[in-house]
């Protein structure tokens, strides 16, 4: 039994943070002033937020909803994600193509102290998420303020590979 509020729309942690780089909310994404959702970067992919500073510098935000939470642990992904794997090869991409990219997760509940892979459920993509990072994509990883009148992002949350 969890204890805390989960919030299983998935969409609603992409709504929140288009809204909260919008409102310049998260501090380390506040210098962009353009956001695009759902933007095309190569041939057959989308990535959920392209990011512009006023400079024309590129941030590409990949946002995963995160509702898995084991002893005050939050793991991503909660079932094996072929997808997910690709996201992260494309934010691969994007950096060596001289872009900013992060992966940001947002822990859809309020009862975690820390984040890691579910390298127990998908290892691949704990392999691929370690990778990316060695490979200059930023991890941010954000719960929520959560009740049953709203969400809203809240804290950053620590995390560990």
């Amino acid at each position: 039994m969890p204890s805390s509020l989960v919030c299983v729309n998935t969409l609603v942690a992409n709504r929140l943070m288009r809204k909260a780089t919008i409102e310049r909310a998260i501090g380390s994404l506040s210098e962009y002033r353009f956001v695009r959702t759902e933007v095309k970067c190569f041939e057959s992919s989308r990535l959920d937020i392209l990011l512009e500073n006023s400079a024309g510098r590129s941030c590409f935000l990949e946002i995963k909803s995160c509702t898995l939470v084991e002893d005050e642990i939050a793991h991503f992904p909660d079932a094996v994600t072929i997808r997910g794997r690709k996201h992260l090869r494309d934010l691969q991409r994007q950096v060596k193509l001289g872009n900013r990219a992060v992966i940001l997760f947002l822990i859809q509940r309020t009862d975690s102290r820390l984040f890691r892979p579910a390298d127990h459920i998908d290892p691949a993509y704990g392999d691929e998420l370690r990778l990316a990072v060695q490979n200059r994509v930023e991890i941010q990883v954000h719960d929520v303020d959560l009740t049953l009148q709203y969400i809203r992002p809240n804290n950053q949350i620590p995390w560990e590979l």
